[in-house]
């Protein structure tokens, strides 16, 4: 599995990083699961209908993350990422927490899958 980002992910992922300093790693645990699991697994992620896209678009509700002690998975960090199964290619898409914003970027998904 190839994993990349594009340039907004990257500026999401480093404000984030100024609060959840554990960020990085609980970022390379995700990507080992995604290694195995790739597709969606409710209740923890599913795809994101109503796009007009034939590309696969996976939100994960579920972030465990070691910088939110005692919430665990119940942080609120949402991942965003795009999944090209015919190449076992992931692109992360977008990264936030769910306090400071409700939904995900759906224009910023257009721009870059349309």
């Amino acid at each position: 599995m190839t994993f990349d980002e594009i340039s907004e992910f990257r500026r999401d992922l480093k404000n984030l990083l100024k609060k959840f300093r554990t960020l990085n790693d609980d970022l390379d645990v995700v990507r080992r699961v995604l290694e195995i699991f790739p597709d969606e697994r409710p209740p923890f992620s599913f795809q994101k209908d109503n796009l007009g896209l034939k590309t696969c678009i996976i939100k994960v509700k579920k972030i465990a993350c070691r910088s939110l002690k005692g919430r665990g998975a119940n942080s609120g960090l949402r991942l965003v990422y795009a999944f090209f199964p015919e190449s076992q290619r992931i692109i992360f898409i977008e990264l936030y927490q769910k306090g400071e914003k409700e939904n995900e970027d759906r224009q910023r998904i257009l721009d870059n899958f349309k």
